[in-house]
C-alpha cells in the first residue's frame, strides 16, 4: 500500500457520519491537491468499503460519482441511511 493510499484512506475515515466530502477535498488532505482522479482510483479499489466509508466521497459538482459496491443507487441509499442515523445519534 502506498503512502498516498494510506493518506486517502485516513482522510476518508475522518468524514463524519451522514456527511460528504469531495474527491478534491480528499486529495488536498492527502497532500496532493490536483490528484482527485487518483483519489477516485484509490477509493474504487477500497477493499474495506464498510470500514473506510468511500460512499461519503462525491464529485465537486455535487454528483455522487461512482461506487464499486452496488453502484450509485447503493451509495445514495447508504448516505440517506447515515443522514437519518446521524439525526438520532448526534
Amino acid at each position: 500500500m502506498t503512502d498516498f493510499t494510506k493518506k486517502v484512506y485516513k482522510a476518508t475515515l475522518s468524514i463524519p457520519l451522514g456527511q460528504v466530502r469531495t474527491y478534491k477535498w480528499i486529495a488536498k488532505k492527502a497532500g496532493r491537491p490536483g490528484a482527485y482522479r487518483a483519489v477516485g482510483q484509490v477509493l474504487k479499489n477500497n477493499p474495506y468499503p464498510l470500514i473506510i466509508p468511500c460512499h461519503r466521497v462525491i464529485k465537486s459538482s455535487g454528483e455522487l460519482g461512482g461506487y464499486s459496491v452496488g453502484g450509485t443507487n447503493c451509495k445514495k441509499k447508504l448516505l440517506e441511511l447515515e443522514r437519518q442515523i446521524s439525526k438520532i445519534v448526534l
